[in-house]
């Protein structure tokens, strides 16, 4: 991973080899980011995405292996417990041209990965909300 700043904006490559989500995460407490946004594009060859389940209130995730296009990876940066709390969702695409996506657990980098994370001043806190069975923003 190599990145660069200019202003409140953090430009990231993460190379072949690296696991984004731990990269990010990582890179945020050691830059003590604690509210911002992410997007990201690039290529991944093992990906674990997730879907909320609103009547279980569970997340089912499931890991697909493959080439894959990372078309978007959007996201926000919050605290949870006192560290950086990575909400991400990407959308890929498969060998056939087929987009799908959900919710980020982990992606292993295949090729490269650029990031920018948009910094602001601040801190947004989470909470776990338990009608609904997320951690939610703490507004």
């Amino acid at each position: 991973m190599k990145s660069i700043q200019y202003g409140n904006k953090h430009f990231i490559r993460v190379d072949k080899g690296e696991e984004i989500v731990s990269i990010l995460t990582k890179f945020c407490k050691n830059k003590l980011i604690h509210l911002g946004k992410i997007s990201a594009i690039g290529a991944a060859n093992e990906v674990e995405i997730g879907i909320f389940d609103s009547i279980t209130k569970e997340y089912k995730s499931k890991i697909i292996k493959g080439t894959f296009e990372i078309l978007s990876i959007a996201g926000n940066i919050s605290s949870g417990e006192d560290k950086p709390y990575l909400h991400l969702h990407i959308t890929l695409s498969d060998s056939d041209y087929r987009a799908f996506g959900g919710h980020l657990n982990k992606a292993m980098v295949s090729a490269t990965c650029e990031v920018i994370i948009e910094e602001y001043e601040g801190n947004m806190e989470r909470y776990f909300d338990e009608n609904m069975g997320l951690n939610l923003f703490k507004l």
